[in-house]
């Protein structure tokens, strides 16, 4: 997430009266940005293209006020991607903290490798190169390409696809996996020109995460509120399939959090009664570390000892 300079942009008295679509939005969106956008460092210029594919990684799934002080320590340590590459895969993984999810701690080090290896260490600009790297789907591809570049891509996360469903579509909430649909959407909204549609990726995806929320939303301080399709409509409750709760007490994911925060504070191999200690149920326990083991998080070492990964 980002904020490229300042474009041009449509305005809604171009267009014709009707749906939402296209130029209706950008102009109010894009302004409302342009005054309430938050400054958070990844979109300063300082950050570069690596601050931006760091913040992406990190963000998924996990909130700024999280990620904030994992990033600054991160881009500290590791301001270039051969930084990051020239140590083991385990220390990326440590410095992960608890972020969650630390798989992505494991993809973020092989595209720093392959970045250093391929591209001479600068985070490539070609959205096709960057969907080649390891661990680079879709949606981070388009967001570093515009975010760090300025070009033209359809940036589709959650908060994007709830400002689309609400505001064109007149539902509450999107699927819960994102629709060929949804993709059509994205890009008849994307604006045509470059710069524009840049600073439209990063407008709506800010609309949505600090007015357009999945709950308790701020109509009243939204900039389209008069063009939303869910507003006119009365705001009709979700009737779409269940929405995906996120639960994490009890989980295979508690148990791996607890036995990687065992590892990643030791800098030696830690036996496995040190392991055992972490979460009374012994099946759960041992399901979660060989799941651990089969992700590359953590590497068995002989005489029943494991460590951070160091390959």
């Amino acid at each position: 997430m980002t904020a490229p300079t300042k474009p041009p942009h449509s305005h809604s008295s171009d267009v014709a009266a009707g749906p939402p679509l296209g130029a209706d939005l950008h102009a109010p969106v894009i302004d409302w940005f342009d005054e309430h956008a938050r400054d958070l460092p990844w979109r300063r210029p300082e950050a570069g293209p690596w601050g931006v594919m760091v913040s992406e990684f990190m963000l998924q799934q996990t909130p700024v006020s999280r990620v904030l002080p994992v990033y600054e320590q991160w881009m500290a340590r590791w301001p270039r991607p051969a930084g990051l590459a020239a140590e083991a895969p385990g220390e990326a993984v440590r410095a992960w903290g608890r972020l969650g999810y630390p798989r992505r701690a494991l993809r973020l080090h092989g595209a720093a490798v392959a970045i250093t290896e391929r591209h001479g260490g600068d985070v490539p600009s070609d959205h096709a190169q960057l969907l080649a790297l390891p661990g680079i789907g879709e949606y981070t591809a388009a967001a570093v390409a515009s975010f760090a570049y300025g070009q033209r891509h359809p940036v589709l996360d959650t908060n994007v696809r709830r400002v689309f469903a609400r505001a064109v579509t007149g539902v509450q909430y999107p699927p819960n996996a994102t629709t060929a649909a949804e993709r059509r959407l994205a890009r008849v909204l994307l604006p045509e020109d470059e710069r524009t549609a840049a600073r439209w990726a990063a407008a709506s995806m800010e609309l949505g995460a600090l007015v357009c929320t999945a709950k308790n939303e701020s109509c009243h301080r939204c900039p389209i509120a008069a063009q939303c399709a869910w507003r006119l409509a009365g705001k009709p409750e979700h009737d779409g399939p269940p929405r995906r709760g996120q639960t994490y007490a009890g989980t295979d994911r508690q148990v791996r959090g607890r036995l990687l925060a065992v590892l990643r504070e030791a800098h030696a191999p830690v036996p496995q009664a040190a392991l055992d200690r972490v979460w009374h149920e012994p099946v759960q326990r041992a399901r979660a570390l060989d799941g651990l083991v089969a992700d590359g998080l953590v590497e068995p070492l002989p005489g029943g000892l494991y460590r951070l990964p160091l390959s």
